[in-house]
């Protein structure tokens, strides 16, 4: 009869996106990652694979997290524009608290060049965020919060622009006051 896990996979994969996140892919070793994560070496590879597998499903779950995180700040919202002003703001107090910009940021500098699943992945969830903000932007066209003279899909993608900035430079001692100039200017050709 087998062993049974002495760990919840979901917690252990989010020490893994933590540790990733923090030190980067190259960085983490598997010793960083069997000491982070409270497990054994042998229970990584059964449960995980090899470590690109690992830092795959550690982008994933942390997509799962950004997404969830963004759902619920667009539901508090009751405009378009209050709903892309959350957005800005979730993403420069979560920078605030941890310092470590995107995973996605990250990953994309760091491995997209040279790794094709890391690029696609990054690639996906940064087409998505457009294709998000894109939404938000038409329903806020639609009711008059907005200029309509350009397409929603061009002002997502500098808006898109704009928040992978703000995740560049929350790796930096960039203050949250710079921050939050960027994001009014940058808001504002919502409305010119």
């Amino acid at each position: 009869m087998g062993r049974s896990k002495e760990f919840e996979e979901s917690v252990v994969l989010q020490k893994a996106m933590e540790l990733f996140w923090q030190q980067g892919y190259e960085k983490t070793s598997l010793n960083d990652l069997v000491e982070h994560m409270g497990i054994h070496r042998r229970s990584l590879y059964d449960t995980f694979g090899d470590k690109h597998t690992l830092f795959l499903k550690a982008i994933d779950y942390f997509g799962e997290f950004i997404k969830a995180r963004l759902k619920f700040e667009i539901s508090r919202a009751e405009t378009a524009k209050q709903a892309i002003q959350f957005i800005f703001d979730f993403m420069i107090e979560e920078s605030g608290n941890r310092a470590l910009g995107c995973l996605f940021v990250n990953s994309a500098t760091e491995l997209a060049p040279r790794d094709k699943e890391v690029e696609e992945k990054t690639k996906e969830a940064f087409m998505q965020l457009e294709h998000l903000l894109a939404d938000i932007i038409r329903k806020g066209q639609q009711a008059g919060e907005f200029r309509c003279d350009y397409d929603a899909e061009i002002l997502a993608e500098n808006l898109h622009n704009t928040l992978l900035g703000i995740r560049v430079l929350a790796r930096t001692s960039t203050g949250k006051e710079k921050l939050q100039r960027i994001v009014e200017f940058s808001l504002a050709i919502l409305n010119e």
